[in-house]
């Protein structure tokens, strides 16, 4: 029989991930399980021919303590439901990092939103949820946002 312990809720500060993680501790409830919240964040580096700019450390810094502020929030609107949460911030490539931090939570289910976008939104930003489906070894729930038009 299929037991989760643990889900995965990645999430970007969108009202679709926020969703999805409110249906992650919705879930969680029922299930008697935790829920482990993430958000990667990337430092930006611009490439230019003759060379690359890197952010500078104070704006990195900022960058950093502007989403730890949100993922704390977001972690602290979803206490007092009877959920054990936690959250962790992490620099790195979504797509590459979401299934790697998965398998270093033990986590049993990933709960994510998925933002709906087509043709050309979809084929330049590409689909994180659509990435880590595929790539999963572990069953993944998608919530759908609000269709772009």
């Amino acid at each position: 029989m299929l037991s989760i312990k643990t889900i995965l809720a990645p999430i970007d500060f969108s009202e679709t991930s926020s969703r999805a993680l409110d249906y992650a501790v919705e879930l969680a409830a029922q299930l008697k399980a935790a829920v482990s919240v993430v958000h990667f964040y990337e430092i930006p580096v611009y490439a230019f021919p003759e060379g690359a700019v890197i952010t500078p450390p104070d704006i990195a810094a900022d960058l950093a303590d502007k989403a730890q502020k949100s993922l704390g929030a977001a972690v602290a609107a979803r206490k007092g439901r009877g959920v054990e949460i936690s959250g962790t911030l992490a620099n790195g490539a979504v797509r590459e990092e979401i299934l790697g931090f998965a398998k270093e939570a033990k986590a049993d289910l990933i709960v994510m939103g998925t933002h709906g976008r087509r043709g050309l939104p979809r084929a330049i930003l590409g689909s994180v949820a659509e990435s880590v489906i595929r790539m999963s070894t572990i069953p993944v729930l998608t919530i759908h946002g609000p269709r772009e038009p």
